[in-house]
């Protein structure tokens, strides 16, 4: 009984660190953005749209960290996420820029941090589900219930949709060609 007790307090916790971190990771990549604008800008100036859509991402994100809301940092990242491909095919359609080392170590560190925050988003994925389960399985739904443990929400997406489908051609073996 006491084990079970430990694990919903030591749980929750943990979620909550994970949120936090997900947030700390948000944080720093809005803060190397204006980094990667000043960067870029003088060799994309055609690129216009990208740095509009990056300082609208930043927004989202600060405001998402700032509000400490777990759902909106998941969407604010996911706003970025999007951004990445669009500039990372401007840097490659670009060779000034490509070999550009600012340019170059700007996009790693994003992509270090977009990494990161996908882990951390995980985390809270697999400690939610945990925590849900163990809630309202025996024995220790009676520790649940006895000490009122409500439901961890985590993150939430959409149950339908073109995100839980795989196509043939996502399941095919990737070729690389040097």
């Amino acid at each position: 009984m006491i084990a079970e007790y430990n694990f919903f307090v030591a749980t929750k916790a943990r979620i909550k660190a994970a949120v936090q971190e997900i947030g700390n990771q948000l944080k720093r990549q809005a803060e190397l953005i204006p980094n990667l604008e000043s960067s870029a800008k003088g060799f994309l100036k055609h690129e216009k749209s990208i740095f509009k859509d990056l300082t609208d991402a930043r927004k989202s994100i600060m405001s998402a960290v700032e509000s400490g809301d777990i759902q909106a940092m998941a969407d604010a990242g996911s706003k970025l996420a999007s951004i990445l491909p669009q500039i990372k095919v401007a840097v490659e359609d670009n060779p000034e820029i490509k070999g550009n080392e600012v340019v170059t170590k700007l996009m790693d560190e994003l992509r270090d941090t977009s990494d990161k925050v996908m882990y951390a988003r995980r985390l809270v994925i697999d400690l939610t589900a945990d925590y849900n389960v163990k809630r309202v399985t025996f024995p220790s739904n009676l520790v649940a219930n006895a000490f009122n443990f409500t439901e961890a929400h985590g993150i939430v997406t959409s149950e339908k949709g073109s995100h839980l489908e795989v196509s043939s051609e996502e399941m095919k073996t990737p070729k690389v060609d040097l």
